[in-house]
């Protein structure tokens, strides 16, 4: 039986000074689409200038509700969770909107 490869929430700084968050489990290739042009509608029209961070999960379900906590946080927070881990409660919420479908 093969190893599943984990999922990936991550956050890109943005051209703008915004910070995208978004999920993949390829973090180099996901970035080279951001960067050419290729990845969200919003990182097209605000290219990304690098990534912040990322934190894994075990598969793709865990990670989108993670994503969705996470786009729920002020930008501080969104930092402090992904760069420190001082936001716990998004980890939290990720979990209850998975207990919630």
């Amino acid at each position: 039986m093969s190893e599943s490869r984990p999922w990936f929430l991550y956050l890109l700084l943005c051209r703008n000074g915004a910070c995208y968050a978004g999920i993949t489990n390829d973090l180099d290739a996901r970035f080279r689409a951001h960067a050419n042009g290729t990845g969200a509608r919003y990182t097209r029209a605000n290219p990304p200038v690098r990534m912040l961070g990322s934190r894994a999960y075990p598969d793709r379900a865990a990670a989108s509700r993670a994503e969705w906590a996470i786009k729920r946080l002020p930008r501080e927070r969104k930092l402090a969770f992904l760069l420190d881990g001082a936001a716990p409660e998004a980890d939290a919420l990720a979990r209850t909107a998975g207990a919630d479908r």
